[in-house]
């Protein structure tokens, strides 16, 4: 029983605790069995609370018991991502200088989720302050994939993503900037969705007119991130962009699936290359291309098209490296050794940028949005890789090469995401399939402003043609 508790979705998990065919305790423990069993080796789960969980389970069985109302995510486990504060718990944000730093708040997000009914486990590892797509930091190491343990997990959300993929909990929480909940989710083989701004409220950070970081959630299917996702959701009176109304189409999401054949007519604009804009793995491109084959096959409209993404580069990396100088300029400007070498430099260029800097790169969103809300008039769908790099080996800082084609810095080989990041649409990962080493490759799908409940049953769609989410790692299983 524990090891089928353990791969039961998160929808169908909240249905047997809610109708007592398990109970919360049960599900607790054959998590923690799991985590006991594998986290040694995956390193994803870098705080554990144990007592608290329990507790917590043993609260959360007694509400059933006694028929009190409960909440969508009842009985669920899940660690937090690192870099989310969480109230009495060790956040660290993957630095040794908050290695023992313990928030007396949750974020907001945080605080939904437990509020929904969910277990709160511990936290899941994070590169150093979530910079980067390689979870590894000086406080508590690398993150392994579970599919194979000597290649990367994938990051930022890259402990939150092994979780997922070993077994530990059924859903997890992340963010993501450049891609920290799309690239983990490829590697991994669950899925990642990057929120429209504003879904979910930005009130964590220190400015809410910051539009590229924002939260969401992640699952091993689409029906499961789609569960989360509507307990993330909803307006905050902290942040003025949350302006997006909660309503019917995103409460029946995990239940609303569509079918393949729903494919048939929509208009789909496939990016391989994101407009001969980056290179991309061979690897990648032998799952991918097939998958928009079979979706031409199912009767959709496939071109070879892609948004305007002309200066998504500059915008994007000027206002990365500003808010980073604005963060941890001034620590880094005292203790030239406090960042890794790659982060350090990336705010140093912060530090360099003029206010002029800045407005034109805001400005230059502005221009892609609009360009993005014309695109989507003649598409309903774009897909594109979700990385351009299958998992590397866990020891190496981050990928130098890809097809011949030498790359500058540790940002070059994340650009299948980011460079829609600027563009303010909502944006996910799914599993489409296998490299003929077993490591997974994930399919991005891009939608219109606002259209994240859509994208979502698009995506759970799409797991009935790829078939892949159900593998299960053989990489850390067999140990």
């Amino acid at each position: 029983m524990t090891n089928d508790l353990i791969y039961r979705g998160a929808v169908e998990l909240a249905g047997l605790l809610r109708s007592r065919e398990v109970s919360a305790t049960e599900v607790l423990e054959a998590h923690l069995d799991q985590i006991d069993k594998l986290n040694p080796l995956i390193n994803a789960v870098v705080t554990l609370d144990e007592e608290g969980a329990r507790a917590a389970a043993a609260e959360a069985d007694r509400k059933i018991v006694a028929g009190e109302p409960v909440g969508p995510l009842h009985g669920l486990p899940i660690s937090f991502k690192d870099t989310a504060n969480t109230a009495g718990m060790r956040t660290t944000f993957g630095h040794p200088h908050f290695r023992d730093h313990v928030p007396e708040e949750n974020d907001l997000h945080v605080q939904r989720i437990l509020d929904a009914g969910a277990i709160r486990v511990g936290k899941t590892n994070v590169p150093e302050f979530a910079a980067g797509s390689h979870t590894f930091n000086r406080v508590f190491g690398a993150t392994r994939n579970p599919y194979d343990p000597g290649k990367s997990a994938g990051g930022s959300s890259g402990g939150a993503a092994a979780a997922l993929a070993a077994g530990f909990q059924p859903i997890a929480d992340g963010s993501d900037m450049g891609g920290s909940l799309r690239n983990p989710a490829s590697f991994c083989n669950v899925v990642g969705l990057r929120p429209t701004p504003g879904m979910v409220p930005n009130t964590d950070g220190n400015n809410v007119f910051f539009p590229l970081g924002v939260a969401g959630p992640m699952g091993r299917t689409a029906a499961d991130a789609a569960l989360l996702f509507e307990v993330m959701t909803g307006a905050s009176p902290d942040d003025p962009h949350s302006v997006f109304p909660t309503g019917p189409e995103r409460r029946d999401a995990p239940a609303t699936e569509l079918s393949p054949a729903d494919f048939a007519d929509l208009r789909i604009a496939f990016a391989p290359s994101l407009g001969g804009r980056i290179p991309v793995s061979r690897e990648v491109l032998d799952v991918i291309e097939p998958q928009a084959a079979a979706l031409a096959a199912l009767g959709a409209h496939v071109e070879l098209d892609c948004p305007d993404l002309d200066g998504s580069e500059q915008v994007f990396r000027v206002l990365r490296a500003a808010s980073f100088d604005s963060m941890w300029g001034e620590q880094l400007a005292g203790e030239p050794d406090a960042f890794n070498h790659f982060l350090a430099g990336n705010i140093r260029e912060g530090g360099l940028l003029s206010g002029r800097d800045v407005v034109r790169a805001e400005e230059g969103m502005t221009r892609l949005i609009r360009k993005a809300a014309g695109f989507f008039e003649r598409y309903d769908l774009v897909i594109a890789p979700a990385s351009q790099v299958v998992p590397f080996d866990v020891d190496l800082e981050y990928p130098t090469e890809i097809e011949g084609q030498r790359l500058q810095n540790y940002l070059d080989w994340m650009r299948a995401p980011y460079l829609f990041t600027p563009l303010g649409l909502p944006a996910l990962s799914v599993p489409a399939g296998f490299t003929p080493a077993g490591l997974p490759v994930g399919l991005q799908m891009v939608g219109a402003r606002g259209s994240d409940a859509r994208l979502l049953r698009l995506a759970s769609a799409f797991e009935k043609i790829s078939s892949c989410s159900s593998v299960r790692p053989q990489g850390a299983a067999v140990l």
